[in-house]
């Protein structure tokens, strides 16, 4: 999760506040205050901010809710029902007057006053054990009983540690009175920095200032505008897209009203609807060859639709909505054909060529050629959405069938390349009705398979690819190697129930193909690694695969030449290697977020959760993948939790990863996607090793590793089989998976590889011989940046020491193990050395998942900043707060750590500065 501190883009000032507040409260006095602003505004978020700022604090938390408002003092029993044990400590009048209302005895309805004072005494006899917060969202649907209630305890807070934050849009008159800050619109660079956040793709920076312009700088309205509709909608700034940031009846609503209006204003309103760019001259110099005089755009400023200064800027962006989706087809067409006039065709051909497309009715080869050519260029700036936006439209202009099958296919791709796959669907059902020839016929048959392939649909994926790109073996030789690699990650995916089309067939056949007569590209040169790995195994393809990263790396070709190499940058690392997998993979995320590249960008940065959950970046990889799920969500594609399975195993949480795993098994079975039930089987053996279950463990680890060997998951399974096998006795078992294992590490070379059979062979070793290989695991596992396999390592080493008598060396390698492991979060492995370390003699404090979550977002982030040296005066002023501040926070750091100085915070906290909470 992103650490709120950083995430309140704009909102210093208020967290500052908030923060003297909850100072306020820690040094025993009360404070109070109402946040007051518009729906999204940020409200909630500062609340969230308040309460993880103030996590050491008791907290209570209540939200009013619009259909609960006749409920009466609903809003109170909310916020004060975890408190209600406490009810006895009240004098006689205000325990009755509470217990009545809260129904807890029958009687007739209290005096106001005795409420109001009951609830003032409650909550300071809750303050008492601990300062207590009381958070109160959406404060605007508060029952009135409850409202009142709260602003009378509020207007008399006693000296006690109690802090009432509010939150409303409109508070209502009892809380009026209270002190309040006023929670406005972000500036212009602050919110154009959450817009670009935001988006899936590459925007134009005049849109991206009309759009900043329109919201207000409302965060919601910034978030949800990009997300509101399918991937392609906005057409890189291009298109007008319409928006559910707001419950359909606004936007109706602003329908009714650009109906009354006079057929001059709803055409001038049309005009600056259908130019994105929001410049008031271009539209001046349109509605001029309209006709359309001065007397519309002050009627049309007038009603409130829109202000004309330095930007068109409509009062909201469903009014602009409305009034382009109000008009009929003719007076689009009109505009638009107005607004190519006065575009100038040299300085912005794109966007002239988009306003000639829309006002084309008929076929017009002329525009769609030149739609054709901006496709290309408005990639870069609108990114795949607008080059299929383009060339969809570009078909619609297009007569001759050849050509318009050409076009069709082209925005087909585009459109699957942005995420758009139902479209993409469309676009080439409707290019099948035509005549095609032999390539055109095989480029569709290619390109629907990888659609399906794309959006988790396609069941036979691997098979039809296959079939497709034999197929284009004799037409395009080049594009036959891009459909077999499809097939290869088709068959990858499909796993055990690949059946026809399955891994070792799909590598013959691209072992058979022709070498190319020119220099490999490195499209060429990883399919032939990969095949190889298939075929003839690690340590032959090792040298293939290494060539494939590096010429990868070094790829600098044409925007089709880096989306063709989509898959590459995940396929050729399926051997993990620490030199060249996160690099490349980090390079293909950014390219695919550049470009917008929705069908590349979810399977790239789940590959990119996936390193970092191998390097201990737990956090990192929760967010990663959660925005792969948003995208996937989005574009609608079906997938498995990966990311979620291997941090719940890793964590040690049996109730969440069980649940996770068994949902997937089922899941992945019915859909035939044989690596995720890899995955979920991979995820309960590393979950049966941390929790000591070995029996649970080995079963689990035998189905991973039953896919073809060499392969990802399968391989990366090998070592829980191993351990598993090791304490359970089955050593013919564990000695057949580490000679499995040993030939990929043999052929990797690396540390990480080394190490990992270091370790492994280690559990099928006994005396000397097993602590030297001990100590060649720590040593080598130390030089990489995966600190779990480390922290294991550790474990291992001391439990061997311990089982061989050597209590003081295995209480050494225990202690780091222990250290490792709870900072990373790794809870059931920590446990194991915590019994361990209790059975040398030494005293452990537990420190597992309750300890984990004291460490708050705050003292995580001020005791990374205190690892890496900044003094407290430093740290004060990067995160806006009193240095007296961040020591406090520390001397709490320092006590759930169970350290007592700086320099001991290097032990705690993974390598990489992340606090895994």
């Amino acid at each position: 999760m992103a650490d709120t501190l950083t995430a309140l883009r704009g909102r210093r000032h208020e967290c500052e506040m908030l923060d003297g507040l909850i100072s306020q409260v820690r040094g025993g006095h009360s404070a109070v205050l109402v946040l007051r602003g518009e729906a999204g505004g940020g409200k909630t978020a500062l609340l969230d901010y308040t309460a993880q700022s103030a996590a050491e604090l008791r907290l209570l938390r209540a939200s009013g809710a619009e259909s609960e408002m006749g409920l009466t003092f609903a809003g109170l029993h909310q916020l004060c029902a975890p408190i209600l044990d406490q009810l006895e400590c009240l004098p006689g009048p205000q325990r009755d007057a509470l217990a009545s209302v809260f129904g807890l005895t029958a009687g007739p309805a209290p005096d106001r006053f005795l409420v109001g004072l009951g609830l003032l005494s409650l909550l300071s006899q809750a303050a008492r054990d601990c300062p207590l917060a009381c958070l109160i969202d959406d404060a605007q649907w508060l029952d009135q009983e409850s409202a009142q209630a709260l602003a009378f305890a509020a207007r008399r807070l006693p000296p006690a540690p109690l802090l009432l934050v509010f939150a409303a849009r409109e508070p209502n008159a009892e809380l009026c009175e209270l002190p309040g800050l006023a929670v406005t619109g972000l500036g212009d660079r602050d919110a154009r920095d959450l817009l670009r956040s935001s988006l899936r793709s590459p925007l134009d920076e005049r849109v991206a200032d009309r759009i900043v312009a329109e919201t207000r700088g409302n965060p919601l309205a910034l978030l949800d505008l990009p997300r509101g509709g399918p991937p392609a909608e906005l057409a890189g700034g291009f298109g007008v897209p319409t928006l559910p940031l707001i419950p359909d009846q606004r936007q109706q609503t602003f329908l009714r009203r650009v109906a009354d209006l006079p057929e001059p204003t709803r055409l001038l309103l049309t005009l600056a609807a259908a130019d994105p760019t929001g410049d008031p001259v271009l539209v001046h110099r349109a509605a001029e060859r309209l006709g359309l005089g001065s007397a519309a755009a002050e009627h049309a400023e007038a009603t409130g639709f829109l202000t004309i200064d330095g930007h068109v800027v409509f009062r909201h962006p469903l009014a602009r909505s409305a009034a382009y989706r109000a008009a009929s087809p003719g007076d689009r067409r009109q505009v638009h054909a107005a607004l190519a006039e006065v575009t100038d065709s040299r300085t912005d051909p794109d966007r002239r060529a988009w306003h000639l497309g829309q006002a084309r009715w008929g076929p017009d080869e002329q525009v769609a050629a030149q739609l054709e050519r901006a496709a290309g260029r408005a990639q870069t700036r609108g990114g795949l959405p607008a080059a299929g936006a383009f060339l969809e439209r570009s078909v619609m202009l297009t007569a001759d069938p050849a050509r318009r099958a050409d076009r069709a296919l082209a925005a087909a791709l585009a459109t699957m390349r942005a995420g758009s796959f139902d479209k993409a669907l469309k676009l080439l059902a409707a290019t099948e009705a035509g005549p095609l020839d032999d390539f055109a016929s095989a480029r569709l048959d290619l390109l629907r398979e990888q659609v399906m392939f794309a959006s988790g649909l396609g069941t036979d994926a691997a098979a039809l690819l296959l079939k497709a790109a034999k197929r284009l073996e004799s037409l395009n030789l080049d594009l036959a190697r891009e459909a077999y690699l499809s097939a290869w990650m088709a068959a990858l995916s499909a796993g055990r129930f690949a059946g026809g089309g399955d891994l070792l067939e799909v590598s013959h056949a691209v072992r058979a193909l022709p070498r190319p007569a020119h220099r490999p590209g490195p499209l060429a040169l990883v399919l032939d690694g990969l095949a190889l790995l298939v075929t003839d195994g690690a340590a032959a393809a090792r040298p293939a695969l290494r060539q494939a990263a590096s010429a990868v790396a070094n790829a600098d070709g044409s925007v089709d030449e880096e989306l063709r190499l989509g898959w590459i940058a995940q396929a050729a690392c399926v051997p993990r290697d620490d030199d060249h997998w996160p690099a490349l993979l980090r390079r293909q995320v950014q390219f695919a977020r550049d470009a917008g590249a929705l069908d590349q960008l979810p399977a790239g940065l789940s590959a990119l959760a996936v390193a970092a959950v191998w390097s201990g970046d737990f956090a990192g990889a929760a967010a990663l993948s959660a925005e792969a799920d948003e995208i996937r969500a989005a574009t609608g594609r079906r997938t498995a939790p990966v990311t979620a399975m291997l941090l719940a195993a890793l964590r040690g949480d049996p109730e969440v990863a069980a649940a996770l795993i068994e949902a997937t098994i089922t899941e992945a079975n019915a859909d035939g996607r044989g690596i995720a039930v890899t995955y979920a089987h991979w995820a309960a053996a590393i979950l049966g090793n941390g929790l000591g279950r070995y029996d649970d463990a080995l079963a689990a680890a035998g189905q991973a590793t039953q896919d073809t060997p060499g392969l990802a998951v399968s391989v990366w399974a090998l070592p829980e089989l191993i351990e598993a096998a090791a304490r359970s006795g089955e050593s013919e078992l564990a000695a057949a998976a580490l000679r499995r294992l040993s030939e990929t590490t043999q052929a990797g070379g690396n540390d990480f590889d080394r190490g990992i059979e270091a370790r492994s062979r280690a559990l099928l070793s006994a005396g000397e011989r097993a602590e030297e290989l001990y100590r060649e695991a720590v040593d080598r596992l130390g030089r990489t940046q995966l600190r779990p396999e480390l922290a294991r390592a550790h474990l291992l080493y001391g439990e061997w020491l311990r089982r061989e008598n050597r209590r003081v060396d295995a209480r050494e390698q225990l202690r780091r193990a222990y250290q490792l492991l709870t900072a990373l979060g790794m809870t059931a492995f920590a446990e194991r050395a915590r019994r361990e370390l209790l059975v040398t003699g030494e005293s452990v404090r537990k420190r597992s998942v309750e300890t984990l979550c004291e460490l708050t977002s705050q003292e995580a982030q001020i005791a990374r900043l205190a690892r890496d040296g900044l003094s407290n005066p430093e740290i004060s002023s990067q995160l806006f707060i009193s240095p007296r501040t961040v020591e406090w926070h520390l001397h709490k750091v320092f006590a759930k750590l169970g350290i007592s100085s700086r320099r001991q915070l290097r032990g705690p906290l993974p390598g990489n500065g992340r606090a895994v909470l």
